[in-house]
Order: structure tokens, then sequence, then C-alpha cells
């Protein structure tokens, strides 16, 4: 069985997968990652996403081939040690997860349009395509705004 090696949440692994196998499955079956979840299989309900060189994808479409030599990042990597990062902490502020099962994939969405987009509107932040069975989006706009108001204040561009 070939042997894949790539940067998952900061730290290098190697693991023994087909190279066709999804990343999904080796995050969740054999290395123990189970913050992305699965929802389609396919891509669309992005409960799985997660970023690949610091872009979102969903790994539940991308075979480990393609992870060769490359960052890995899922929701378990995001904060800094104890520090949560600031969407982390707009989400728990604002009360956004009902079940809680898309809410990794929703995050990890989050802070992707967040660095795209600083100061994103509420067009931008409703563009989010995760689904979300809950219907919690109302309180996912509010966490976006938030977290980028504590990020511009962060920066020095604005109040917090």
């Amino acid at each position: 069985m070939p042997s894949h090696t790539f940067v998952l949440n900061g730290r290098p692994v190697t693991v023994d997968a087909p190279d066709d196998m999804p990343l999904l499955w080796v995050l969740r079956d054999k290395l123990g990652v189970t913050g992305p979840k699965y929802g389609c299989g396919v891509g669309v309900c992005r409960s799985c996403t997660s970023h690949l060189d610091d872009e979102e994808f969903q790994p539940c479409i991308v075979p480990v081939k393609d992870c060769a030599d490359r960052r890995v990042t899922t929701i378990e990597g995001l904060a800094d040690g104890d520090t949560l990062h600031p969407v982390q902490e707009a989400w728990l502020e604002c009360d956004v997860a009902q079940c809680g099962f898309c809410q990794p994939g929703q995050i990890m969405t989050a802070v992707a349009l967040l660095r795209r987009t600083p100061a994103p509107t509420d067009a931008d932040i409703d563009r989010i395509q995760n689904v979300c069975r809950c219907g919690s989006y109302p309180r996912i706009r509010e966490a976006v705004k938030r977290a980028a108001a504590r990020s511009a204040a962060a920066r020095g561009q604005g109040p917090g």
C-alpha cells in the first residue's frame, strides 16, 4: 500500500492508504481526526470543509494522493493551543451551534471567507454554501461579522 506524507494541523504525518482513498476517510479512520464530518460524500453539503494550503476544500472528494507535501488544516488545528481562533470565539459568543454537526465545516468556511474578504457584507456571508439543517444562518452571519470586527480591531483597523 502506498505511503502518503503531508502536514496535518502543523505536524508532518505519513499514512499508508490507497492513492484514491478520499482524504476524509484517511483523516477520520486512519488518523483519528473527527472534526470534519461525513455528510454527502460528493462535496455539496460541505460538512467536511477543511483547508488545503490555506484554501477551503472538501476532503470527501479529494484523494489522499493529491495532498502529498501539502498543508491540511482541520477544525482541530485552528486554535493556537488553548487560544481559540476569533471565528471560534464568535461562534461561542453568538451561540451559533444547535446540533453542531455542520459547525466545523461552517467555521472553516468562515475562516477562509475572512482571509479573502476581511470585511464581508451580508451578501458575502450569505454566499457561504454549507448546509445547516438547524437553520442557524442568522447567528452564523452575526458570528462572522463579530469575528471580522475583532480581527480588524486586532490589526488596528477599526473598532472591535
